[in-house]
């Protein structure tokens, strides 16, 4: 079957249709190759009044990951971290890890001794064992039980009380894991969280609308959280804490559609982007690679619904996790590489790297809960149109 011939204009006239239809009020899609932007285009408005932009501000969630574990990889390159050493000696947090085995007749949690060192490449590839509580229903019920407060208020007791949900390397769980290389890198380096991104990653990409603090200029230009309700969307009140207790490396950046295409772009690269070097070339290839064996992701059921949806990425396909996100085994029924990397964020953001096609993208939205229907079909259609350009 040969796919439609696609135009930029086309693809305008796409995400014009998607705001023009109520169902989204504000997006920005941007695509790129390993020559420069191959496309950038933004409807709706982030907030009353105000058009959305390549520029505007937006929560990143989960998408933060990636820029967190590009700095830990740097490390791993200056062998200053390992990554199949156990961490205790780095973190003592991290030395004597407990696993959740299930909760008493009377609802308290029952507890064991982990057996296995939580390895830096456990954290980076979601086997630890750590969970959140949007999508683990046991990670839920402990910190209710306990009083412990939820990831975004980014509390150190959350991260430091909350067990773990399985034994290190035994399953695949997105959870608080990249929150704990955030920690890592600070340990090692001696650096706040955002300092070292600065300077390692963020600063030499010219990632400047990119930051875990929201200050006046970036407040200036941030967009609305809407959650999708019943009644169809609603503008909320959102904001991760301005002053935590740690830095979210899981899931607290903000940043811009612009900035991340620069990250896309320098993915594609193989570390480089602009004469700029980021990773080795021999790090980016590892990361396109399948880092959990024979462990494999499946659908994901929501524990909270005001925060996500029940959702599974690519149905249909093998997926499993390089170092970097999701990766996916066969070619997906749209043409994406086998052997690409994805990831998304809770406010409805997401990405896709394809280096055997040589070209990636992101949609910016700003939508609870996530995995939204609405969000999911236009960022398939949008990568799709984005494949057909480069055909």
């Amino acid at each position: 079957m040969i796919a439609p011939a696609w135009s930029l204009q086309d693809i305008d006239r796409l995400l014009a249709a998607a705001v023009g239809s109520g169902e989204i009020p504000g997006v920005c899609a941007v695509a790129v190759t390993a020559d420069g932007t191959r496309y950038s285009g933004s409807f709706g408005n982030r907030a009353a009044g105000l058009p959305w932009t390549e520029d505007t501000v937006a929560w990143l969630g989960s998408m933060t990951q990636p820029i967190t574990v590009i700095g830990a990889l740097q490390l791993v390159e200056q062998e200053r971290l390992e990554l199949d050493r156990g961490l205790g000696d780095v973190l003592p947090e991290l030395a004597r890890p407990q696993v959740l085995e299930g909760f008493d007749d009377g609802g308290r949690p029952v507890l064991r001794p982990a057996r296995t060192p939580i390895t830096l490449r456990h954290l980076i590839t979601h086997v630890a064992g750590n969970g959140y509580h949007f999508w683990n229903g046991n990670v839920r019920k402990y910190q209710e039980v306990t009083g412990l407060p939820s990831i975004v208020e980014c509390r150190n007791v959350t991260l430091s009380h909350t067990p773990l949900m399985f034994e290190p390397g035994t399953a695949w769980e997105h959870g608080m894991n990249i929150d704990w290389v955030g920690k890592v890198i600070e340990r090692v380096t001696g650096q706040d969280l955002e300092e070292y991104l600065r300077q390692n990653v963020l600063d030499p990409l010219a990632m400047s609308a990119t930051s875990f603090r929201l200050s006046p200029p970036l407040r200036e230009n941030l967009a609305v959280m809407n959650a999708r309700t019943p009644g169809g969307l609603t503008p909320i009140e959102f904001e991760m804490t301005q002053d935590p207790e740690f830095l979210m490396g899981g899931g607290g950046l903000y940043g811009s559609a612009s900035d991340y295409l620069i990250l896309l772009q320098m993915l594609l690269g193989s570390g480089q982007v602009d004469g700029t070097r980021i990773l080795r070339w021999e790090t980016v290839d590892e990361a396109f690679r399948n880092q959990i064996g024979d462990l494999a992701i499946g659908k994901i059921t929501s524990a909270d619904p005001a925060s996500s949806n029940d959702f599974e990425l690519m149905p249909g396909i093998t997926k499993k996790w390089g170092l970097l996100g999701l990766y996916n085994v066969q070619e997906t029924p749209g043409g994406r590489s086998s052997g690409s990397l994805s990831w998304a964020g809770l406010p409805n953001v997401y990405f896709w790297v394809d280096r055997d096609k040589g070209n990636a993208g992101a949609l910016f939205t700003q939508i609870l809960p996530f995995a939204d229907p609405a969000v999911l079909d236009l960022f398939d259609r949008f990568e799709n149109a984005v494949r057909a350009l480069s055909e």
